[in-house]
């Protein structure tokens, strides 16, 4: 099991979701992690609000930026994993917000030689902005109040929400590298820097976390299921922009034709941490061991 998790948290000009998110994150029952908050190019309210958690979230907690030039996660997502103190990430979306057992499960899925994919339960507009507007806490909620919340429309589905000890199964898709988002998922660092990270050739909205599979499955690297214990809470936003999807669908059918591993712009293009902006804060004494933005997802 790896000794520190580093949780990468994608964000884009959405302080409230991202709020939720640092909530879920402080009430982990597991608390060997640290956060870095990779940010897409947000104004100086994002700022503000991972600066007035780092007191408070008990767990170290970096941010991240660059400047914006449209949506560029698979870059910043590069600046974090530079900057993070862990031997595992864990990548989340700033609109996803985890349960207490999030880092635990990832943990205890972590094998070497495997990255795990995890899933997302949608909730609704109406619910989505009774949580963020009431401060509602779904994050803690048992199975009761999730199928009362499927039975009046207010997610998507269920199975997110559930926990099942799927044991061997959770090997069954391997070599698959379809299904999978970076809105949950977990691989260990060596792997990343053995393909490169993700490749900051994709620009625009979608695939860059396809491509980043794909050259993982064929590094050696294997996929293993976190379906029905992993699942995180995503809050509803617009569609985003998909204009440069053609574009992203024709660079990662290129990759899944070719043989190349590593990103054409990957880690190695960035250089050291030290970029932009990165500061990591204390973890508060205290807690010992206990507008819409552009989507990311």
């Amino acid at each position: 099991m790896p000794t520190l998790i580093s949780v990468i948290v994608t964000t884009y000009n959405r302080e409230d979701a991202l709020d939720a998110v640092l909530r879920g994150l402080g009430r982990q029952t597991d608390r060997d992690f640290d956060v870095v908050v990779a940010d897409d190019g947000s104004g100086s309210a994002t700022r503000a609000l991972v600066d007035s958690w780092k007191s408070r979230l008990g767990r170290p907690l970096a941010h991240v930026w660059h400047e914006d030039h449209g949506f560029r996660a698979a870059e910043i997502r590069n600046r974090a994993i530079l900057a993070c103190q862990g031997e595992y990430c864990v990548f989340l979306d700033g609109d996803c917000i985890p349960r207490p057992d999030f880092v635990t499960t990832h943990r205890r899925l972590a094998e070497p030689g495997w990255f795990v994919t995890g899933n997302r339960v949608l909730l609704m507009p109406g619910l989505t902005e009774r949580v963020l507007r009431d401060q509602l806490e779904p994050e803690a909620w048992d199975l009761g109040p999730w199928i009362a919340q499927r039975w009046g429309g207010g997610i998507n589905r269920l199975p997110p929400v559930l926990r099942l000890p799927l044991g061997p199964l959770r090997r069954l898709r391997a070599r698959a590298w379809r299904g999978a988002r970076s809105c949950n998922i977990g691989i260990w660092r060596s792997d990343l820097e053995r393909v490169d990270g993700f490749d900051a050739a994709f620009s625009g909205w979608g695939r860059e976390d396809s491509d980043l599979l794909v050259r993982l499955l064929r590094a050696g690297v294997c996929r293993k299921d976190g379906v029905f214990a992993t699942g995180v809470l995503h809050l509803w936003h617009p569609e985003a922009d998909r204009s440069f999807l053609p574009e992203n669908e024709r660079k990662l059918d290129a990759a899944v034709r070719g043989e190349r591993v590593r990103a054409l712009r990957g880690l190695s293009a960035l250089g050291p941490p030290g970029i932009n902006h990165v500061q990591f804060g204390e973890p508060a004494r205290s807690r010992g061991s206990e507008m819409p933005g552009r989507a990311v997802s």
